[in-house]
Protein backbone atom coordinates (compact mmCIF):
# COMPACT_ATOMS: atom_id res chain seq x y z
CA UNK A 1 0.00 0.00 0.00
CA UNK A 2 1.50 3.32 -1.02
CA UNK A 3 1.82 5.85 1.78
CA UNK A 4 -0.39 8.84 1.35
CA UNK A 5 1.18 12.17 0.77
CA UNK A 6 0.65 14.40 3.83
CA UNK A 7 -1.34 17.52 3.15
CA UNK A 8 -0.72 20.89 4.70
CA UNK A 9 -3.76 22.11 6.69
CA UNK A 10 -5.23 25.28 5.27
CA UNK A 11 -6.35 28.27 7.32
CA UNK A 12 -9.98 29.32 6.67
CA UNK A 13 -10.15 32.52 4.72
CA UNK A 14 -11.09 35.52 6.81
CA UNK A 15 -14.06 37.59 5.61
CA UNK A 16 -13.17 40.63 3.56
CA UNK A 17 -13.67 43.69 5.86
CA UNK A 18 -14.84 45.81 2.92
CA UNK A 19 -17.40 43.18 1.87
CA UNK A 20 -18.62 42.87 5.48
CA UNK A 21 -19.14 46.65 5.66
CA UNK A 22 -21.16 46.54 2.43
CA UNK A 23 -23.24 43.68 3.82
CA UNK A 24 -24.05 45.63 6.98
CA UNK A 25 -24.88 48.81 5.06
CA UNK A 26 -27.12 46.80 2.72
CA UNK A 27 -29.08 45.46 5.73
CA UNK A 28 -29.36 48.96 7.20
CA UNK A 29 -30.38 50.74 3.98
CA UNK A 30 -32.90 48.15 2.87
CA UNK A 31 -31.84 47.54 -0.71
CA UNK A 32 -33.74 50.32 -2.46
CA UNK A 33 -32.35 51.57 -5.75
CA UNK A 34 -30.58 54.45 -4.01
CA UNK A 35 -28.79 52.44 -1.35
CA UNK A 36 -25.58 52.50 -3.39
CA UNK A 37 -24.12 49.21 -2.13
CA UNK A 38 -24.83 47.00 -5.13
CA UNK A 39 -24.79 44.12 -2.65
CA UNK A 40 -27.14 41.15 -3.02
CA UNK A 41 -28.19 39.12 0.03
CA UNK A 42 -28.58 35.37 0.21
CA UNK A 43 -29.44 32.74 2.79
CA UNK A 44 -29.97 33.95 6.34
CA UNK A 45 -29.13 37.54 5.41
CA UNK A 46 -31.97 37.54 2.88
CA UNK A 47 -34.40 36.17 5.49
CA UNK A 48 -33.32 38.81 8.03
CA UNK A 49 -33.72 41.53 5.40
CA UNK A 50 -37.21 40.29 4.55
CA UNK A 51 -38.25 40.41 8.24
CA UNK A 52 -36.91 43.97 8.59
CA UNK A 53 -38.51 45.13 5.34
CA UNK A 54 -41.90 43.79 6.41
CA UNK A 55 -41.85 46.16 9.37
CA UNK A 56 -39.66 49.10 8.37
CA UNK A 57 -39.75 48.99 4.56
CA UNK A 58 -42.73 51.33 4.16
CA UNK A 59 -43.99 54.26 6.18
CA UNK A 60 -47.66 54.41 7.20
CA UNK A 61 -48.22 57.34 4.78
CA UNK A 62 -46.63 55.41 1.93
CA UNK A 63 -48.81 52.38 2.60
CA UNK A 64 -51.99 54.47 2.69
CA UNK A 65 -51.20 56.30 -0.53
CA UNK A 66 -50.12 53.12 -2.35
CA UNK A 67 -52.96 50.88 -1.22
CA UNK A 68 -54.91 51.10 -4.46
CA UNK A 69 -51.78 50.74 -6.59
CA UNK A 70 -50.77 47.62 -4.67
CA UNK A 71 -54.21 46.17 -5.23
CA UNK A 72 -53.86 46.80 -8.97
CA UNK A 73 -50.40 45.22 -9.05
CA UNK A 74 -51.67 42.15 -7.23
CA UNK A 75 -54.52 41.79 -9.71
CA UNK A 76 -52.01 42.00 -12.55
CA UNK A 77 -49.88 39.23 -11.04
CA UNK A 78 -47.01 41.55 -10.12
CA UNK A 79 -45.16 41.57 -6.78
CA UNK A 80 -46.34 43.70 -3.95
CA UNK A 81 -44.19 45.76 -1.57
CA UNK A 82 -43.21 43.70 1.49
CA UNK A 83 -45.37 44.03 4.59
CA UNK A 84 -47.02 42.07 7.36
CA UNK A 85 -50.48 42.28 5.89
CA UNK A 86 -53.56 42.16 8.07
CA UNK A 87 -53.85 38.40 8.66
CA UNK A 88 -52.90 36.56 11.82
CA UNK A 89 -51.04 33.75 9.96
CA UNK A 90 -48.67 36.17 8.21
CA UNK A 91 -47.98 38.03 11.45
CA UNK A 92 -47.45 34.76 13.35
CA UNK A 93 -44.90 33.67 10.75
CA UNK A 94 -43.15 37.01 11.01
CA UNK A 95 -43.05 36.77 14.82
CA UNK A 96 -41.46 33.36 14.51
CA UNK A 97 -38.88 34.70 12.04
CA UNK A 98 -37.74 37.60 14.20
CA UNK A 99 -37.41 35.32 17.24
CA UNK A 100 -35.15 33.11 15.11
CA UNK A 101 -32.89 35.88 13.84
CA UNK A 102 -32.76 38.44 16.66
CA UNK A 103 -32.10 38.38 20.44
CA UNK A 104 -35.05 38.78 22.83
CA UNK A 105 -34.30 42.44 23.56
CA UNK A 106 -34.45 43.30 19.84
CA UNK A 107 -37.55 41.16 19.35
CA UNK A 108 -39.36 43.16 22.03
CA UNK A 109 -38.49 46.45 20.29
CA UNK A 110 -39.66 45.13 16.91
CA UNK A 111 -42.92 43.83 18.40
CA UNK A 112 -43.55 47.23 19.96
CA UNK A 113 -42.85 48.96 16.64
CA UNK A 114 -45.17 46.55 14.81
CA UNK A 115 -48.00 47.34 17.20
CA UNK A 116 -47.41 51.11 16.90
CA UNK A 117 -46.58 51.37 13.18
CA UNK A 118 -48.87 48.75 11.69
CA UNK A 119 -51.83 48.82 14.05
CA UNK A 120 -51.58 45.17 15.05
CA UNK A 121 -53.02 45.56 18.54
CA UNK A 122 -56.32 43.94 17.59
CA UNK A 123 -54.52 40.81 16.39
CA UNK A 124 -53.27 40.31 19.94
CA UNK A 125 -56.84 39.39 20.85
CA UNK A 126 -56.25 36.01 19.23
CA UNK A 127 -54.74 33.24 21.43
CA UNK A 128 -52.48 31.98 18.62
CA UNK A 129 -50.92 35.42 18.28
CA UNK A 130 -50.29 35.79 22.01
CA UNK A 131 -48.60 32.41 22.11
CA UNK A 132 -46.12 33.60 19.46
CA UNK A 133 -45.01 36.90 21.00
CA UNK A 134 -42.08 37.60 23.32
CA UNK A 135 -43.61 38.77 26.64
CA UNK A 136 -42.39 42.10 28.00
CA UNK A 137 -43.66 45.06 30.03
CA UNK A 138 -44.86 46.97 26.96
CA UNK A 139 -46.84 44.01 25.68
CA UNK A 140 -48.52 43.75 29.08
CA UNK A 141 -49.51 47.41 28.80
CA UNK A 142 -51.01 46.78 25.37
CA UNK A 143 -52.96 43.75 26.62
CA UNK A 144 -54.31 45.68 29.58
CA UNK A 145 -55.50 48.47 27.30
CA UNK A 146 -57.34 45.84 25.20
CA UNK A 147 -58.82 44.09 28.23
CA UNK A 148 -62.41 45.24 27.66
CA UNK A 149 -62.37 44.08 24.04
CA UNK A 150 -60.66 40.76 24.78
CA UNK A 151 -62.75 37.67 23.95
CA UNK A 152 -63.13 35.00 26.62
CA UNK A 153 -61.00 32.55 24.62
CA UNK A 154 -58.04 34.93 24.85
CA UNK A 155 -58.23 35.88 28.52
CA UNK A 156 -56.41 32.86 29.92
CA UNK A 157 -53.63 33.18 27.33
CA UNK A 158 -53.33 36.88 28.15
CA UNK A 159 -53.11 36.12 31.87
CA UNK A 160 -50.35 33.60 31.16
CA UNK A 161 -48.40 36.25 29.22
CA UNK A 162 -48.84 38.77 32.05
CA UNK A 163 -47.89 36.13 34.63
CA UNK A 164 -44.63 35.41 32.79
CA UNK A 165 -43.65 39.09 32.82
CA UNK A 166 -44.64 39.51 36.49
CA UNK A 167 -42.66 36.40 37.51
CA UNK A 168 -39.57 37.70 35.69
CA UNK A 169 -39.88 41.09 37.40
CA UNK A 170 -40.33 39.51 40.82
CA UNK A 171 -37.25 37.33 40.31
CA UNK A 172 -35.28 40.46 39.48
CA UNK A 173 -36.63 42.80 42.15
CA UNK A 174 -38.03 40.97 45.20
CA UNK A 175 -34.83 40.05 47.05
CA UNK A 176 -33.28 43.49 46.57
CA UNK A 177 -36.44 45.26 47.68
CA UNK A 178 -36.90 43.20 50.83
CA UNK A 179 -33.24 43.53 51.80
CA UNK A 180 -33.20 47.31 51.33
CA UNK A 181 -36.46 47.92 53.15
CA UNK A 182 -35.79 45.49 55.99
CA UNK A 183 -32.51 47.27 56.68
CA UNK A 184 -34.24 50.65 56.56
CA UNK A 185 -36.97 49.50 58.94
CA UNK A 186 -34.42 48.09 61.36
CA UNK A 187 -32.48 51.32 61.40
CA UNK A 188 -35.58 53.50 61.73
CA UNK A 189 -36.84 51.37 64.61
CA UNK A 190 -33.67 51.59 66.70
CA UNK A 191 -33.64 53.70 69.80
CA UNK A 192 -30.76 55.01 71.90
CA UNK A 193 -32.74 54.52 75.12
CA UNK A 194 -34.15 51.00 74.90
CA UNK A 195 -35.67 49.11 77.77
CA UNK A 196 -33.61 46.19 79.00
CA UNK A 197 -35.70 43.62 77.15
CA UNK A 198 -35.36 45.59 73.88
CA UNK A 199 -31.55 46.00 73.88
CA UNK A 200 -29.85 44.66 70.75
CA UNK A 201 -26.75 43.27 72.47
CA UNK A 202 -24.85 42.45 69.29
CA UNK A 203 -25.13 45.98 67.91
CA UNK A 204 -24.56 47.50 71.35
CA UNK A 205 -21.26 45.62 71.78
CA UNK A 206 -20.13 46.55 68.27
CA UNK A 207 -20.96 50.22 68.92
CA UNK A 208 -18.88 50.24 72.14
CA UNK A 209 -15.79 48.22 71.21
CA UNK A 210 -13.61 51.27 71.75
CA UNK A 211 -14.64 51.10 75.41
CA UNK A 212 -13.22 47.62 75.85
CA UNK A 213 -11.41 47.17 79.20
CA UNK A 214 -9.11 44.14 78.81
CA UNK A 215 -8.14 44.06 82.48
CA UNK A 216 -11.80 43.68 83.42
CA UNK A 217 -12.66 41.56 80.39
CA UNK A 218 -15.66 43.73 79.66
CA UNK A 219 -17.03 46.46 77.43
CA UNK A 220 -18.47 49.60 78.97
CA UNK A 221 -21.79 50.23 77.15
CA UNK A 222 -21.57 53.98 76.76
CA UNK A 223 -24.31 53.84 74.09
CA UNK A 224 -27.16 51.36 74.06
CA UNK A 225 -28.73 50.24 70.79
CA UNK A 226 -32.14 48.64 70.73
CA UNK A 227 -35.54 48.47 69.11
CA UNK A 228 -38.52 50.53 70.06
CA UNK A 229 -41.46 48.54 71.42
CA UNK A 230 -43.59 49.51 68.40
CA UNK A 231 -41.17 47.59 66.18
CA UNK A 232 -42.94 44.35 67.01
CA UNK A 233 -45.95 45.25 64.86
CA UNK A 234 -46.51 47.36 61.78
CA UNK A 235 -43.83 50.05 61.75
CA UNK A 236 -44.56 51.99 58.57
CA UNK A 237 -47.40 52.62 56.16
CA UNK A 238 -46.83 53.01 52.42
CA UNK A 239 -49.40 54.37 49.95
CA UNK A 240 -48.67 53.94 46.24
CA UNK A 241 -50.84 56.32 44.21
CA UNK A 242 -50.44 55.38 40.55
CA UNK A 243 -51.59 57.23 37.43
CA UNK A 244 -53.14 54.69 35.02
CA UNK A 245 -53.42 56.95 31.99
CA UNK A 246 -52.20 55.29 28.80
CA UNK A 247 -48.71 56.82 28.86
CA UNK A 248 -48.01 55.30 32.29
CA UNK A 249 -48.48 51.63 31.30
CA UNK A 250 -44.95 50.45 32.17
CA UNK A 251 -45.10 52.31 35.50
CA UNK A 252 -48.39 50.60 36.37
CA UNK A 253 -46.84 47.18 35.75
CA UNK A 254 -43.78 47.85 37.92
CA UNK A 255 -45.80 49.56 40.65
CA UNK A 256 -48.12 46.54 40.90
CA UNK A 257 -45.19 44.20 41.42
CA UNK A 258 -43.61 46.45 44.05
CA UNK A 259 -46.94 46.86 45.83
CA UNK A 260 -47.25 43.08 46.12
CA UNK A 261 -43.71 42.83 47.48
CA UNK A 262 -44.31 45.56 50.08
CA UNK A 263 -47.61 43.97 51.10
CA UNK A 264 -45.80 40.70 51.78
CA UNK A 265 -43.70 42.41 54.49
CA UNK A 266 -45.57 42.21 57.81
CA UNK A 267 -43.99 45.37 59.18
CA UNK A 268 -45.32 47.54 56.31
CA UNK A 269 -49.01 48.29 55.80
CA UNK A 270 -49.33 48.83 52.05
CA UNK A 271 -52.11 50.48 50.08
CA UNK A 272 -52.31 50.65 46.27
CA UNK A 273 -54.51 53.26 44.61
CA UNK A 274 -54.78 53.67 40.82
CA UNK A 275 -56.53 56.54 39.13
CA UNK A 276 -57.49 58.30 35.95
CA UNK A 277 -60.51 60.56 36.33
CA UNK A 278 -61.84 58.04 38.85
CA UNK A 279 -60.08 56.36 41.75
CA UNK A 280 -59.82 52.61 42.38
CA UNK A 281 -58.36 51.13 45.57
CA UNK A 282 -56.75 47.76 44.77
CA UNK A 283 -55.35 47.06 48.23
CA UNK A 284 -57.46 43.91 48.66
CA UNK A 285 -55.81 42.33 45.59
CA UNK A 286 -52.18 42.77 46.61
CA UNK A 287 -51.61 39.07 47.22
CA UNK A 288 -51.40 38.63 43.42
CA UNK A 289 -49.96 41.37 41.15
CA UNK A 290 -51.61 39.77 38.10
CA UNK A 291 -55.02 40.34 39.68
CA UNK A 292 -53.92 43.89 40.43
CA UNK A 293 -52.99 44.51 36.80
CA UNK A 294 -56.26 43.12 35.49
CA UNK A 295 -58.01 45.45 37.93
CA UNK A 296 -56.48 48.50 36.26
CA UNK A 297 -57.94 50.36 33.29
CA UNK A 298 -55.27 52.00 31.18
CA UNK A 299 -56.23 55.14 29.31
CA UNK A 300 -58.50 58.07 30.00
CA UNK A 301 -57.89 61.39 31.73
CA UNK A 302 -56.16 62.28 34.97
CA UNK A 303 -57.45 63.66 38.28
CA UNK A 304 -54.51 63.67 40.68
CA UNK A 305 -56.36 65.85 43.17
CA UNK A 306 -59.16 63.31 43.59
CA UNK A 307 -56.66 60.47 43.99
CA UNK A 308 -54.66 62.34 46.63
CA UNK A 309 -57.88 63.17 48.50
CA UNK A 310 -58.60 59.44 48.71
CA UNK A 311 -55.07 58.69 49.95
CA UNK A 312 -54.97 61.58 52.42
CA UNK A 313 -58.21 60.42 54.06
CA UNK A 314 -56.67 57.02 54.75
CA UNK A 315 -53.43 58.16 56.37
CA UNK A 316 -53.78 57.30 60.06
CA UNK A 317 -50.19 57.76 61.25
CA UNK A 318 -48.68 60.64 59.26
CA UNK A 319 -45.26 60.51 60.90
CA UNK A 320 -44.92 56.83 59.94
CA UNK A 321 -46.38 57.06 56.43
CA UNK A 322 -44.80 57.39 52.99
CA UNK A 323 -47.03 58.45 50.08
CA UNK A 324 -45.59 57.79 46.62
CA UNK A 325 -47.29 59.56 43.71
CA UNK A 326 -46.37 58.00 40.35
CA UNK A 327 -47.61 60.29 37.57
CA UNK A 328 -46.47 62.45 34.67
CA UNK A 329 -48.37 65.27 36.48
CA UNK A 330 -50.68 66.21 33.63
CA UNK A 331 -53.44 67.20 36.00
CA UNK A 332 -57.03 67.39 34.77
CA UNK A 333 -58.44 68.14 38.20
CA UNK A 334 -58.10 71.15 40.45
CA UNK A 335 -54.44 72.19 40.48
CA UNK A 336 -54.43 74.37 43.59
CA UNK A 337 -56.26 71.75 45.64
CA UNK A 338 -53.79 69.11 44.50
CA UNK A 339 -50.82 71.18 45.63
CA UNK A 340 -52.64 72.08 48.85
CA UNK A 341 -53.09 68.39 49.69
CA UNK A 342 -49.40 67.70 49.12
CA UNK A 343 -48.47 70.64 51.40
CA UNK A 344 -50.92 69.48 54.08
CA UNK A 345 -49.57 65.92 54.06
CA UNK A 346 -46.00 67.15 54.35
CA UNK A 347 -46.94 69.51 57.19
CA UNK A 348 -48.49 66.59 59.08
CA UNK A 349 -45.23 64.66 58.92
CA UNK A 350 -45.98 62.39 55.97
CA UNK A 351 -43.06 61.63 53.66
CA UNK A 352 -44.15 62.47 50.10
CA UNK A 353 -42.35 61.16 47.01
CA UNK A 354 -43.24 62.14 43.42
CA UNK A 355 -42.06 59.88 40.58
CA UNK A 356 -42.61 60.93 36.98
CA UNK A 357 -42.20 57.30 35.91
CA UNK A 358 -41.30 53.93 37.40
CA UNK A 359 -39.75 52.23 34.39
CA UNK A 360 -36.55 51.65 32.43
CA UNK A 361 -37.56 54.10 29.72
CA UNK A 362 -36.04 57.27 31.12
CA UNK A 363 -37.83 60.50 31.92
CA UNK A 364 -41.17 60.75 30.09
CA UNK A 365 -42.95 63.85 28.87
CA UNK A 366 -44.39 65.55 31.96
CA UNK A 367 -45.97 68.78 33.17
CA UNK A 368 -42.99 70.95 34.07
CA UNK A 369 -45.07 73.63 35.80
CA UNK A 370 -46.56 71.12 38.22
CA UNK A 371 -43.15 69.53 38.77
CA UNK A 372 -41.71 72.94 39.64
CA UNK A 373 -44.63 73.64 42.00
CA UNK A 374 -44.00 70.36 43.83
CA UNK A 375 -40.29 71.15 44.06
CA UNK A 376 -41.19 74.48 45.69
CA UNK A 377 -43.02 72.45 48.36
CA UNK A 378 -39.92 70.36 48.98
CA UNK A 379 -41.05 67.44 46.80
CA UNK A 380 -38.71 67.01 43.83
CA UNK A 381 -40.31 65.07 40.96
CA UNK A 382 -38.05 62.71 39.02
CA UNK A 383 -38.11 59.49 36.99
CA UNK A 384 -37.03 56.31 38.76
CA UNK A 385 -35.93 52.94 37.41
CA UNK A 386 -37.20 49.74 39.02
CA UNK A 387 -33.67 48.96 40.19
CA UNK A 388 -33.42 52.29 42.04
CA UNK A 389 -36.89 52.14 43.61
CA UNK A 390 -35.85 50.05 46.67
CA UNK A 391 -33.20 52.64 47.55
CA UNK A 392 -35.71 55.47 47.13
CA UNK A 393 -38.17 53.72 49.44
CA UNK A 394 -35.48 52.88 52.00
CA UNK A 395 -34.43 56.54 52.16
CA UNK A 396 -38.06 57.69 52.49
CA UNK A 397 -38.73 55.21 55.30
CA UNK A 398 -35.66 56.47 57.17
CA UNK A 399 -36.54 60.10 56.45
CA UNK A 400 -33.19 60.84 54.87
CA UNK A 401 -32.46 62.63 51.57
CA UNK A 402 -33.59 60.68 48.53
CA UNK A 403 -30.87 59.35 46.16
CA UNK A 404 -32.24 61.30 43.18
CA UNK A 405 -30.59 60.21 39.91
CA UNK A 406 -28.74 62.80 37.87
CA UNK A 407 -30.81 64.31 35.08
Amino acid sequence: MNPTTPTTPTTPALPDPADERLRRWRLVLGGDDADGTGRALTGTDAAVDKALTALYGRTPDDRDSDRERDRDRSAAGRGRTAGLGASAPSVARWLGDIRTYFPASVVQVMQRDAIDRLGLATLLLEPEMLAAVEPDVHLVGTLLSLREAMPETTRETARAVVRKVVDDLEARLVARTRAALTGALDRSARTARPRHRDIDWDRTIRANLRNHLPEHRTVVPERLVGHARAARGVRKEVVLCVDQSGSMAASVVHASVFAAVLASMRTIATRLVVFDTSVVDLTDRLDDPVDVLFGTRLGGGTDINRALAHCQARVTRPADTVVVLISDLYEGGIRDEMLGRVAAMKASGTQFVALLALSDEGTPAYDRDHAAALAALGVPAFACTPDLFPEIMAAALEKRPLPIPAA
